[in-house]
C-alpha cells in the first residue's frame, strides 16, 4: 500500500498560503468527467474570461467567436472607438429553434468576419449588431406574441482591459476591474492595450485544461525542463497570491544573494562578466522561446553591451546602461515604452495568472501569454493556446491569424516543446493508483495552490488541505 500523507481536515486559507504551509489536493478537477461537467455549471457561467483581442474587431461589423465548452459567443464591434457599447457579446444562437448564427465547425480554432447583421441559415431570422431582431418570416403567424425581449439575440456582459475583450455570462455581478482588483492595477502600467500579436498558436492537447495551464504557471521547474537554461541564469522563483489572481518572479534562496540583477525575464545572467552573460541569456531565452518574452532591440542591445561597457562594470550598471541604450533604440524607429515606477515594476514580477485560465509573462515592450480551454466534454483534452504581444511602431504591426500547430519543436520553439512532453505524461501520471496527491512548493508553486483554492469556492470541492 501507497503511505498516504497526513492531511489536515481543514482547507487551506490565504493565511495559510502566505505562511507558505504545505498543502495538498487530489485528481478529481483534473480527471473526473463529472467535475468536467460540472465546470459548465459552476464555473464557466459565472466568472469573467478573456475571449480575445480588440485587434480581431478594429473596425464596426467585425466579428469573431470565442467558445468555451457548450458555449458559442459572438465578440461584434458596433461603433469606432472605445466608448461604452462599441463592443458587445451575444450567445451565437438564434431565438427562434436555436441554431448557430456563426456556424463554428469541429476542430476550428474560431470564425471571424465582418457582417452588417446576423441571419440565421435555417429561417431567415435577422439581428443587427446590437442583437436586435430585424426580420421575421410571416411575423403575423404568432398573432402578436412574438415581443423585442423574447426575439432578441442574448446579450452578454462584456468589458475590455489591457486591449483584451472579456465576456461574463452573469446578469449582474462584480465589473471587470472589480475582478481585476490589483492585478490589474500593476499590469495597467505596462499598457498591454499598445502591443499587438506577433504571432498566435493553439493546438489540441492530450490533457486537461488546468493540466496544461498550470505548467507555465511557475519558474519551478525550469531547471529540470528546461535544464540548458541553467548554463545562463539561477531560476529560483517565489509565487504569490492577489486574490483571485498571482504573480511568479525570480528569487534568491538567501537574502544575502540579493542582487540588482532584476525579476523579469529581462534580467543579468550568471558570470563573471555580466556584459556577455547578459546576452546569452537573453539570446537564449529569445531564440528558445520562439523569438518571444523579448524583442529584436533588446537582443541587439545585449550584444552591445561589450562594446560599450567597460570589463569591470557592476551588474546594476550593466542592466540599466542595456534598458536605456533599448529603450532610445526603440524611440529612434517609434516605440515608446510605459513609465513604470520602480516599486510597480518591482511588485510586477515576472508573470501572472488572471483566474480561471490565462496567463502573461509581461516585459516593458513585450508579453508571452497562455491560455487554456476545454475540448468539449473530454476532461482528458484541451485547447492550449499561446500568443506573443509586442509594441510595433505606427502601421507596422504584422498581421497574424491563429495557426494550428503540433505540439512539437519545429512549430513553437525549443523551450514550449519542452513543456509539452511533460504535461500529457503528468496527465497519465495522475491516474496512478500510486499518485497519493499533488505536493505542491509552497514558495514557488503558490500561484497553483491559489488557483485549486478559486476552483473550489466555484465547484464546491477539491480544495486544497494542510499537510500535518
Amino acid at each position: 500500500m501507497n503511505e498516504m500523507p497526513a492531511i489536515s481536515n481543514s482547507e487551506a486559507t490565504a493565511e495559510d498560503l502566505a505562511a507558505e504551509r504545505a498543502v495538498t489536493y487530489g485528481t478529481e478537477a483534473f480527471l473526473s468527467k463529472d467535475y468536467a461537467a460540472a465546470e459548465k455549471r459552476r464555473l464557466w457561467p459565472r466568472v469573467w474570461q478573456m475571449a480575445g483581442r480588440l485587434e480581431d474587431v478594429p473596425s464596426p461589423g467585425d466579428f469573431f467567436t470565442y467558445d468555451i465548452a457548450d458555449e458559442s459567443i459572438i465578440v461584434v464591434r458596433t461603433a469606432e472607438g472605445d466608448r461604452p457599447g462599441a463592443i458587445r457579446a451575444f450567445h451565437n444562437v438564434c431565438a427562434h429553434r436555436g441554431r448557430q448564427l456563426i456556424d463554428v465547425p469541429a476542430g476550428v480554432h474560431s470564425v471571424r468576419g465582418n457582417a452588417r447583421n446576423f441571419i440565421c441559415a435555417f429561417h431567415g431570422w435577422t439581428y443587427d449588431l446590437e442583437g436586435k431582431n430585424t426580420y421575421i418570416l410571416d411575423a403575423d403567424d404568432w398573432h402578436g406574441a412574438l415581443t423585442p425581449e423574447c426575439t432578441s439575440l442574448s446579450k452578454l456582459r462584456c468589458d475590455t482591459w489591457g486591449g483584451f475583450v472579456y465576456v461574463d455570462m452573469r446578469d449582474e455581478g462584480e465589473s471587470l476591474e472589480e475582478f481585476l482588483d490589483d492585478a490589474g492595477r500593476i499590469l495597467a502600467y505596462f499598457e498591454l492595450d499598445r502591443m499587438r500579436y506577433k504571432w498566435r498558436q493553439w493546438c489540441v492537447y492530450p490533457a486537461n485544461w488546468k493540466t496544461a495551464i498550470e505548467a507555465f504557471m511557475e519558474p519551478y521547474h525550469t531547471t529540470t525542463t528546461h535544464n540548458q537554461l541553467t548554463a545562463f541564469a539561477e531560476f529560483y522563483a517565489y509565487s504569490k497570491a492577489y486574490g483571485r489572481h498571482s504573480v511568479s518572479g525570480f528569487d534568491q534562496r538567501q537574502a544575502a544573494e540579493t542582487t540588482a540583477q532584476g525579476g523579469s525575464v529581462s534580467r543579468a545572467g550568471k558570470g563573471d562578466d555580466p556584459r556577455v552573460s547578459t546576452y546569452e541569456l537573453a539570446r537564449e531565452n529569445y531564440t528558445t522561446i520562439n523569438y518571444s518574452a523579448s524583442t529584436d532591440t533588446l537582443i541587439a542591445a545585449a550584444a552591445r553591451l561589450r562594446d560599450e561597457l567597460p570589463e569591470d562594470t557592476p551588474v546594476g550598471e550593466v542592466m540599466a546602461h542595456w534598458m536605456a541604450r533599448a529603450k532610445a533604440d526603440d524611440a529612434a524607429r517609434g516605440v515608446t515604452w510605459p513609465e513604470i515606477p520602480p516599486a510597480v515594476m518591482a511588485e510586477a514580477g515576472l508573470a501572472w495568472t488572471l483566474f480561471p485560465n490565462q496567463n502573461i509573462l509581461q516585459g516593458v515592450t513585450f508579453a508571452l501569454a497562455y491560455r487554456a480551454r476545454p475540448n468539449g466534454d473530454d476532461p482528458d483534452s484541451c485547447i492550449f493556446e499561446a500568443y506573443a504581444l509586442e509594441r510595433y511602431p505606427e502601421g507596422q504591426e504584422p498581421r497574424t491569424e491563429w495557426v494550428e500547430a503540433e505540439p512539437a519543436e519545429a512549430g513553437w520553439g525549443k523551450v514550449l516543446a519542452q513543456d509539452f512532453a511533460n504535461m500529457k505524461f503528468v496527465h497519465k501520471g495522475m491516474k496512478s493508483r500510486g499518485f497519493r496527491g499533488a505536493l505542491p512548493n509552497p514558495h514557488q508553486e503558490q500561484k497553483i495552490i491559489n488557483a485549486h483554492r478559486n476552483l473550489a469556492e466555484f465547484m464546491g470541492t477539491g480544495a486544497p488541505r494542510q499537510l500535518k
